[in-house]
């Protein structure tokens, strides 16, 4: 195909093996790093021109990231920050100083990625195979730095840790952010498994930074920084204590170092898990030695999508990507201390493989007002069961509640706004893919609802 438009580059990835939209095993043939390694060599390493910290781990890890890529950019460093995945547009994936990359250099980008692909083979004891479309977008990321002469890229993983994508890389430090029991078809059903996964990022000798864990995960990250011969710094060593209180104005995070030192930021991203992931962001520049108070000012300003965004007023409406089980817990937490009563509703949905028992529970003790929603068509999900077990858990509980089914996205938004007051809130949540659906249906809608009301 002929590249003219960023759009006709996103095209051109997508049209190989995309295991983003897989919930199924790791198979040797499509999850493996010797591809991504040859791969890498055949367009001349780009990533080796460039400073580099890793990110793993079930939650918090975008939101890290985009901390450290914030501050550095704040200390005078042309920074790159590669997430995944994106909220509505996916350029948020690969971003320079916090903006967009200039649209003449991702499609010359893209030219350039699909002309080296032409001469690029792989050969395996199957037969000859392409690169995946994480490849892809990976190997286009790193050009994009190359090509921008970046200074330090910041880089989450894209699943799991071992045979991600991204673990071709020597970074400068390696972050553990907090794991939960998530992905399980592929990376095991036990956090032991699913942290020995994690910890494959820990290169030997490069310091490894450790969040807030259950302990069966912390055993094994120390167990594998031991065998690497890695320096371990861990959030609960360096902090004395950590508070966090959610307002208007933003998350009001006190930091007390065991060190004497003391700070207080009013972060922009709202939400308690913005307490941890900041602080594990500080750990690590702080040890690193790139911090001054032109940090501060750059991490208080930082914001992502999908990060407990507030789109709209009267009624709020927010949207965040919460999709395990302490994550969502944090979330309702936290707009409950904004949005006190039972007039507010809930958007949710959530894919397969996620832990619906508890999350259900989870949304029920918050809301009476719950529309189940579509959480994308990127991987499998199935809502009509998801309402079901909705309305079981109401009745067991006792609880009465309005549930209602809206599998377009759009559909929900105008249902949400048409039965929540003014003075009430609408949260989107479950899955990044839900919030992304509803975010651009948002303008319009709003529009709609405004109207009605002229």
């Amino acid at each position: 195909m002929q590249i003219c438009s960023f759009d006709d580059v996103i095209h051109f990835m997508e049209s190989f093996t995309n295991l983003e939209k897989q919930t199924d095993h790791y198979t040797t043939r499509t999850y493996r790093l010797d591809r991504m390694q040859a791969l890498l060599e055949h367009i001349g390493n780009p990533e080796r021109s460039f400073r580099k910290i890793h990110l793993a781990g079930s939650k918090g890890k975008g939101s890290t990231a985009s901390y450290l890529a914030s501050a550095l950019t704040a200390l005078g460093y042309k920074t790159a920050l590669y997430l995944s995945p994106h909220l509505t547009d996916y350029r948020e994936r690969f971003t320079l100083s916090g903006t967009f990359f200039d649209d003449r250099l991702l499609v010359e980008t893209g030219k350039e990625l699909q002309r080296r692909l032409e001469h690029f083979h792989f050969r395996d004891e199957w037969g000859e195979t392409n690169p995946t479309t994480f490849e892809l977008y990976t190997a286009y990321a790193y050009m994009l730095f190359a090509a921008t002469a970046c200074q330090w890229a910041v880089i989450e993983t894209g699943l799991g840790g071992r045979l991600d994508a991204t673990n071709t890389i020597l970074p400068e430090a390696c972050v553990l952010c907090p794991i939960e029991l998530e992905h399980t078809k592929i990376l095991g059903n036990t956090i032991t498994e699913i942290a020995t996964e994690k910890s494959k990022i820990i290169k030997a000798g490069v310091p490894v930074f450790v969040g807030y864990e259950q302990e069966d995960a912390m055993k094994v990250f120390e167990r594998e920084a031991q065998t690497q011969h890695s320096p371990l710094y861990k959030l609960d060593d360096a902090l004395l204590s950590l508070a966090s209180t959610t307002t208007t104005e933003g998350e009001v995070v006190t930091y007390s170092w065991k060190n004497g030192g003391k700070e207080t930021l009013t972060l922009s991203m709202r939400g308690s898990v913005q307490a941890q992931n900041s602080a594990l962001a500080l750990l690590v520049l702080r040890t690193l030695g790139l911090y001054d108070q032109r940090v501060v000012k750059a991490m208080q300003d930082n914001q992502i999508p999908g990060r407990f965004q507030q789109l709209a007023s009267k009624p709020a409406l927010y949207v965040d990507g919460a999709h395990t089980t302490h994550s969502l817990s944090a979330l309702l937490e936290s707009f409950s201390s904004l949005h006190q009563g039972t007039e507010n509703t809930i958007i949710y949905g959530a894919l397969e493989d996620k832990d619906h028992q508890h999350m259900v529970d989870l949304v029920l003790d918050h809301f009476t007002k719950i529309i189940i929603s579509k959480p994308g068509t990127y991987k499998k999900s199935d809502i009509a069961l998801l309402f079901s077990l909705f309305n079981q858990k109401a009745k067991e509980r006792g609880i009465e509640a309005t549930i209602l089914l809206r599998e377009d996205n759009t559909e929900a938004l105008r249902t949400a706004y048409s039965v929540t007051s003014e003075h009430a809130a609408i949260l989107v949540c479950g899955s990044f893919y839900l919030a992304g659906g509803v975010a651009l249906a948002h303008e319009q809608v709003r529009r709609e609802y405004e109207s009605q009301l002229a």
